[in-house]
């Protein structure tokens, strides 16, 4: 698919110009009108000088106009930033100065999130920022304009938007989500955004006739890629939800007959729990993508018996356009819990040691990728690009197996491993093992200091639902199953952890607070019962 962003959506409104494009609450927007204001929106900014190169930011929670930006701005040559909506004002100091952002389409407020305060406060110190678009709101600090008043503006030029433009033109720049220190701008162009969009559906046999429910944030890949994207490559309808929550999620397919939803295991989870309440016709839902993090087999057997939806695991890192790996449609339940599925077309992965030597199948090593996909680098960071890429190899710092058919497991991030002893424990491996237990919703584990053995496993659990977890029925599920280094010596029960707004755990943080505790005497080291009764 060697085209660009502005020039798919141009296609599909040609295609299908009264096909609903995006349904949000009462508004229906057909592709046509979709096109016709992100036209709108790309004769404006170019009336303010934002151009070829140009960064402009999307800073909103999930709407028709985050959508209508996402193919305005590529319109003109322009780079989208996506800036999550819980971002605070030293982040956006510093992801707007680092990418030199010129223009932010963005609102005053959305729930509990004022971005209005935070510009009038940074705005006055980013020198490159000229242009901000409010949807709703004014400011009498720092001069703004009304998204209505910026849809008008463009109404009123008549000048076609010839580009000049180039699918391997860099269009994106996704600064990753910071678990450990500052975030680093990944560069994507058109052609990889579009392919991996195209891939991924096309394994997923989308068509024109699909219904996509989004909870999933725009912001992140797995929402501009992998929703946004993919959706408007095969015509699909996005039915975009502003926040997560899984009633609404259920009540959204069960009105609209979807037949695709998207999220991370948390979601289905909390999405099956509502269904089994019953109440809710999902008999529409064909498939979508789970992402982020392991699947409990219970949840993949129940998503396929009792949702209906016979959802594809998939790997991938925003540095990969994002998409690695996926599971088939024809994969076991076994391959499609126990694995992240086969490399995708077009792209090479390798298991290496730490010398980069090829690792035979079954042994851990650090996943590489290599093909049309791998990122162009890190916005002016050369020295942490040269780090990353190496012959065109990108180092994705997670930990995997893969066996002789191709299917890879992921084991866990390379800085997460814990070396008890001298034994390296994969935390990775542990949080599939407990997340399996039927009253754990969600599970961290993570190395704290040990005087005696230098680290020693320590997890944070989250039980389900009127669950009586205790910490001692962690250590004892465990015990027997794997190596007495891997059983946690701590155990913090807790209502939830520490998450990023992309939902990944920061364990960075987890790993901070139960070294406190520890260290203050506040955590037992735990015994498995066993051992205790001897």
């Amino acid at each position: 698919m060697k085209t660009t962003i502005g020039h798919l959506l141009e296609e599909r409104a040609e295609e299908y110009p009264d096909k609903e494009a995006i349904i949000f609450g009462d508004r229906r927007i057909t592709y046509k009108e979709l096109n016709r204001e992100a036209d709108q929106l790309a004769k404006f900014l170019r009336s303010r000088g934002v151009g070829k190169g140009d960064k402009v930011a999307i800073w909103l929670t999930n709407n028709p106009e985050w959508i209508v930006a996402w193919f305005a701005i590529p319109k003109i040559g322009a780079v989208v930033v996506p800036t999550d909506p819980w971002y605070k004002s030293s982040e956006i100091e510093y992801m707007f100065g680092d990418s030199n952002t010129k223009a932010v389409i963005t609102t005053e407020r959305s729930g509990r999130y004022n971005y209005l305060d935070i510009l009038e406060e940074v705005g006055p110190s980013l020198e490159d920022l000229s242009t901000i678009v409010l949807l709703e709101g004014e400011s009498s600090v720092i001069d703004t304009i009304s998204y209505k008043e910026a849809i008008k503006q463009g109404q009123g030029d008549s000048q076609a938007l010839t580009e000049d433009l180039d699918p391997d033109d860099v269009t994106f720049i996704l600064y990753t989500s910071g678990t450990t220190g500052k975030p680093k701008g990944v560069q994507l162009t058109h052609h990889q955004i579009l392919k991996n969009a195209h891939d991924q559906g096309e394994i997923l046999q989308a068509t024109h006739e699909d219904k996509l429910v989004i909870p999933v944030p725009f912001s992140h890949c797995f929402g501009n890629v992998m929703s946004i994207t993919l959706s408007v490559v095969f015509g699909c309808t996005m039915i975009p939800l502003e926040e997560f929550h899984p009633k609404k999620v259920l009540e959204l397919v069960e009105k609209e007959k979807a037949t695709m939803l998207h999220g991370v295991p948390t979601m289905f989870i909390r999405e099956l729990e509502h269904f089994h309440k019953g109440g809710y016709d999902t008999s529409s839902l064909r498939t979508g993508i789970m992402a982020g993090s392991s699947c409990p087999v219970e949840t993949m057997k129940s998503m396929i018996n009792d949702l209906g939806c016979n959802v594809s695991i998939t790997y991938g890192l925003t540095e990969a356009s994002p998409g690695v790996t996926m599971t088939r449609f024809d994969d076991s339940v076994e391959d499609r819990v126990e694995t992240v599925g086969r490399v995708m077309p077009d792209q090479e992965i390798r298991v290496v040691d730490d010398q980069g030597n090829d690792l035979p199948p079954g042994e851990t090593g650090e996943l590489l990728v290599k093909g049309y996909n791998v990122m162009v680098g890190y916005y002016k960071k050369p020295e942490a690009t040269a780090e990353t890429i190496e012959d065109g190899w990108l180092h994705t710092g997670d930990l995997a197996t893969m066996d002789e058919r191709g299917y890879v497991r992921i084991v866990g991030r390379k800085k997460d491993m814990v070396i008890v002893g001298g034994f390296n424990v994969y935390p990775r491996e542990l949080e599939e093992y407990l997340i399996e237990h039927p009253s754990i919703r969600e599970v961290a584990v993570v190395g704290v200091p040990d005087k005696d053995l230098g680290e020693v496993v320590a997890a944070a659990v989250v039980p389900s639902e009127g669950s009586d977890l205790t910490a001692q029925d962690v250590v004892d599920s465990l015990y027997g199953k794997v190596a007495s280094a891997k059983v946690p010596r701590y155990v913090e029960v807790v209502e939830d952890l520490p998450h990023t707004g992309r939902g990944k755990v920061q364990k960075f943080k987890l790993r901070d607070v139960i070294a406190e505790k520890v260290e203050n005497g506040e955590l037992p080291k735990m015994v498995p019962s066993k051992i205790k009764k001897k």
